[in-house]
């Protein structure tokens, strides 16, 4: 067996670990994807953290999981395992939101699907307890932290207990776990037993009714959620509002037959902090012996990409961000991101184009308002953006900017892109256009992707985005700045069918302004139930666990792909399930213009004229959402946006 100790990544196999002199390891660190030293990896993060704090880091990527016998490939780790399901949900990585097998895992050598097991944080977290009971076993990751309290599980339509009772882990560190892992790794090197670390900031444990904290808030246990749907989504709104790190409490909730504690969530790195993270010696490259398999096909978006910040305040209710990273936003020094820039530079591979510089959202850099830091952000489901930007709203991109400008300065770097997702609410109202002029101009790779997700009111206040007028004063600027720009450059929008709230009318809605604006999506998403969002809590209860109220939720197959086709109207293969979906709410004029070929061999009827609608829904709400007139947008068309009428249209 070839051995790597000198390839400057951290021992993978026993032999490696040898070869380092090292006749047993502090801690081994489980992942579910394949090794890539890469700080867009969390299990990256976290051995590189071990490792500078002076321990002994082993990885065991991918391990064998039909027995324990790969979790003795070092032996008896001498402290304990630090556990993670992976990059992305297992279960995510698995099966598409209709349920169906994928046919590949991007995180895994050659693209290879089968490599890890599903649930896999809760399989391998039992696998180590097989192979070797006695040692401290603490489970951490994006699959963890999102089923930490009782949760209703999409894939067997069903609510399961919390991971850390179902898995068998001593501790499940949730969130960004740097401080946990730093204090939980030197208690139980200094001897300290597992058992009576229940006081680290960001991690929950199981314990008895004797042993309960003194003071604490209790939401339904599981025998209650699973049983009862308003008690269910109480719960819910409870756990979220106790995930800031200033006025979080101790949160219990009874599983099945034991308590789980959460502890208030771990203060956020400072500035300092997150950039000694960024300063790990990592490689950013995977493993070498994943190179004859066909490499790792999750490097790609990454390599030649710059993490810039942390958390996100957008409060979007179909994210788990909030739950996991948080909502209070923590970014990285210029100087450190600059740096990142000129080491990627001096990379052999590099070709002069960073693809991009952000993180949840990349234009966040400063805490959304001044009053957050010390008195914690709004509960109750209040947001900073939407329906409007709160008073208190911090809007500037100097900073993020003037960092734009020093990366395009290196040597060697050719153009610097922004990939991740732009806040175009929040851009729109910054009073300076500074950035916003050179967004277009110096920082769109042809495409920017952007999130408008609906244009129907109601669906849009139920995932928690602000109004389409929104989307529509700043599509409009895009391409007047464009233009100014001598650029051709489009809006790739995301669009998301069958979100809780989202009836058919509603639907219907979405695809008249698809056509209206001359907008054909090449990919559309359906809301996905994951743990541990609100949008979820209201997938499997039909309330908003703010309010209460009912909503309404698409959950048959049918109704979810009459959604789907409306959002991709123009496809001959949808002209019947969208006339079925427009005679059902009885809007037949819409045929001939979104599904004439299912009119073929039928009796000629009379052209409609597509004409903003004045009627009214309940509220007052205006049925058809104004819309940016095609002679503004057509500089923008492309396969996603040809023109869906006749080019001799007639006069309104």
């Amino acid at each position: 067996m070839q051995t790597y100790e000198n390839s400057g990544f951290l021992p993978i196999h026993f032999a490696d670990m040898k070869a380092r002199g090292w006749d047993q390891p502090d801690y081994v660190v489980v992942t579910g994807d394949a090794y890539v030293d890469h700080p867009s990896f969390g299990p990256a993060i976290i051995s590189r953290i071990l490792e500078a704090e002076g321990f002994r880091v082993c990885v065991l990527s991918q391990p064998d999981f039909t027995s324990c016998e790969s979790f003795r490939e070092f032996g008896r780790p001498r402290c304990g395992f630090f556990i993670g399901g992976g990059n992305v949900d297992s279960m995510v990585a698995h099966y598409s939101v209709a349920k169906v097998r994928r046919t590949e895992d991007e995180y895994t050598p050659g693209g290879v699907m089968g490599k890890r097991p599903d649930r896999s944080a809760t399989v391998y977290t039992r696998l180590a307890k097989q192979a070797y009971p006695d040692v401290p076993v603490i489970l951490g990751g994006l699959e963890a932290s999102l089923r930490r309290f009782a949760h209703y599980d999409y894939w067997m339509d069903t609510v399961l207990p919390s991971i850390c009772e179902d898995s068998g882990a001593d501790l499940v560190s949730f969130g960004m776990s740097e401080h946990q892992t730093r204090a939980i790794a030197h208690r139980l090197a200094d001897g300290e037993p597992v058992q009576s670390i229940t006081d680290v900031r960001g991690t929950c444990y199981m314990t008895d009714f004797a042993h309960l904290p003194a003071s604490y808030v209790e939401c339904a246990g599981f025998h209650k959620v699973s049983t009862d749907k308003t008690a269910y989504a109480r719960a819910t709104r409870i756990q979220m509002d106790n995930q800031d790190p200033v006025t979080g409490q101790i949160l219990v909730q009874k599983q099945r037959e034991r308590y789980l504690v959460q502890n208030p969530p771990a203060k956020p790195l400072n500035r300092p902090q997150l950039d000694e993270v960024y300063a790990l010696p990592f490689t950013r490259r995977y493993h070498p012996s994943y190179e004859a398999l066909g490499g790792v096909p999750a490097i790609k978006e990454v390599e030649f990409s710059i993490i810039q910040n942390r958390g996100c305040y957008g409060g979007c209710n179909f994210c788990a961000i909030t739950m996991h990273q948080g909502r209070r936003v923590t970014s990285r020094s210029a100087d450190s991101i600059v740096k990142e820039g000129e080491r990627i530079a001096a990379s052999p591979n590099f070709k002069g184009y960073i693809h991009d510089v952000g993180g949840p959202t990349a234009n966040f850099r400063l805490p959304s308002c001044k009053e957050q830091m010390t008195k914690g952000m709004c509960q109750g489901g209040k947001k900073c953006l939407a329906p409007s930007p709160c008073p208190h709203l911090l809007v500037d991109h100097t900073e993020y900017l003037s960092i734009l400008r020093r990366l395009r300065a290196i040597p060697g770097v050719k153009k610097v892109f922004i990939r991740s997702g732009i806040r175009y609410d929040y851009l729109v109202w910054d009073p300076d256009e500074s950035f916003f002029r050179e967004l277009v101009k110096h920082h769109v790779s042809g495409q920017l992707k952007v999130a408008p997700e609906h244009c129907a009111p109601g669906t849009l206040a139920a995932m928690g985005k602000p109004p389409i007028e929104v989307y529509n004063r700043f599509s409009k600027r895009f391409y007047e700045l464009t233009k100014q720009a001598g650029k051709q450059q489009y809006l790739v929008p995301y669009l998301m069918s069958s979100h809780p709230g989202s009836t058919l009318k509603d639907a219907v809605i979405l695809a008249e302004y698809l056509y209206k604006n001359h907008i054909r999506p090449e990919q559309v998403q359906d809301f996905y139930p994951t743990p541990g969002t609100v949008s979820t809590c209201m997938y499997y209860t039909g309330l908003d666990p703010y309010t209460l109220k009912p909503i309404f939720v698409e959950k048959t197959a049918e109704g979810k792909a009459m959604q789907r086709a409306l959002l991709q109207y123009y496809e001959p293969r949808n002209a019947h399930k969208v006339a079925e979906a427009l005679r059902k709410v009885h809007r037949e004029d819409l045929i001939p213009l979104l599904a004439p070929a299912a009119l073929r061999g039928q009796k000629k009827t009379v052209q409609p004229v597509l004409a903003p609608r004045q009627t009214t829904r309940k509220g007052n709400t205006p049925r058809n959402p104004v819309a940016v007139p095609w002679n503004k947008h057509k500089q923008g068309e492309k396969s996603w946006q040809k023109p869906a009428v006749p080019a001799k249209r007639k006069k309104r």
